[in-house]
């Protein structure tokens, strides 16, 4: 008798092929949208992404941080300095602006992982807040009012309008696919057990010979550098750049961190369903200004007291439903005999 580890049941294919299809239509999407429809989409892609990063983050490794604004700036700042300053194509900028936080992260996943749960959170926002402060002294980008990027450079992207919204759309739809990707192959490797050990008992990992530190401090530096490559598209697609835009607090953690806990954390499709919640709740309730935000709060609330592990934690726990191939099912087979 031979035994084999499989991923995923036919509903696990089911959702693949479904993906498939939605992500051919989706990449048609210039032939049968609008201009206003394309860059809504691509903010929904970053917002996926982003979601999804921090949920592999917190709720996969444990890191809860409130500074993930940090990467974003990073991604953004970094982008804008290789264009202006260097000359780089900003299409190469954006895949530079990752390698860039990746390595700066290093020094940072150093020093905060010296703290532990509230305090981690802490340090990682006042990393973030010395970033946007270091942002703000640099003149050649502007200083405190930031900068624009110049028409030379914004040509440089495509000759005419309509392809620069394409191919800003298609990097978009790519960036995110390859984010959710990334983190579904990180999920099924042994890496990806580890975490889910971590999820459960980080303890009972650490004694069962998972090392901890090495496997967080992989998933930091991962999460910096696709971060880092988002915050620069956004900025790319924005044209314009400023130390509080880039560093924002409410748009680049707070609003990540509600994404994931209303959709699911610790799901990977928990962020999808929270993207979509979040955004259909801004396209509806935006225009009420500050009505909007507690508006975001009580649906945070009654979600949470409701649904404890988020709308796809409840989904998943009565259905049994999961769209990516990641449940492991151990399987035994006779041996053939000869």
């Amino acid at each position: 008798m031979t035994v084999r580890v499989a991923f995923g049941r036919r509903g696990n294919r089911l959702g693949v092929a479904l993906g498939a299809i939605a992500f051919a239509a989706l990449a048609a999407a210039p032939w049968w949208g609008g201009r206003d429809d394309l860059q809504l989409l691509s903010e929904i892609y970053a917002y996926v992404a982003l979601a999804s990063l921090w949920n592999l983050l917190a709720g996969y490794a444990g890191l809860v941080s409130v500074g993930q604004q940090a990467y974003v700036g990073l991604g953004a700042y970094s982008l804008f300095a290789l264009a202006i300053l260097f000359g780089i194509s900003p299409l190469w900028s954006i895949p530079l602006a990752g390698l860039i936080a990746a390595a700066l992260s290093i020094p940072v996943a150093l020093l905060v992982f010296r703290l532990r749960g509230h305090y981690f959170a802490i340090g990682t926002w006042i990393v973030a807040e010395v970033f946007r402060l270091t942002a703000s002294q640099i003149s050649a980008l502007g200083g405190g009012s930031g900068t624009s990027l110049p028409a030379a450079v914004v040509i440089a992207i495509a000759p005419t309008r309509a392809l620069r919204d394409f191919t800003m759309y298609w990097i978009a739809l790519l960036l995110a696919a390859a984010v959710l990707a990334l983190i579904v192959l990180l999920l099924r490797s042994r890496y990806g057990l580890a975490l889910k050990a971590m999820r459960d008992a980080e303890l009972a990992a650490a004694c069962s010979g998972v090392d901890v530190y090495r496997t967080k401090f992989l998933v930091y530096v991962l999460t910096a550098l696709a971060t880092a490559m988002l915050g620069a598209l956004i900025f790319l697609q924005k044209l314009r750049i400023s130390p509080d835009a880039a560093f924002s607090v409410n748009d680049w953690t707070a609003f990540v961190i509600f994404i994931t806990v209303i959709g699911g954390i610790g799901r990977i499709e928990g962020p999808i369903i929270g993207t979509l919640v979040f955004f259909a709740l801004r396209q509806t309730l935006a225009d009420l200004g500050t009505i909007y935000l507690m508006m975001l709060g009580l649906v945070a609330i009654v979600i949470m007291l409701m649904a404890p592990k988020g709308i796809w934690g409840m989904v998943a726990a009565r259905f049994g439903w999961q769209l990516f191939p990641l449940e492991r099912t151990v399987l035994f087979e006779e041996a053939k005999q000869r």
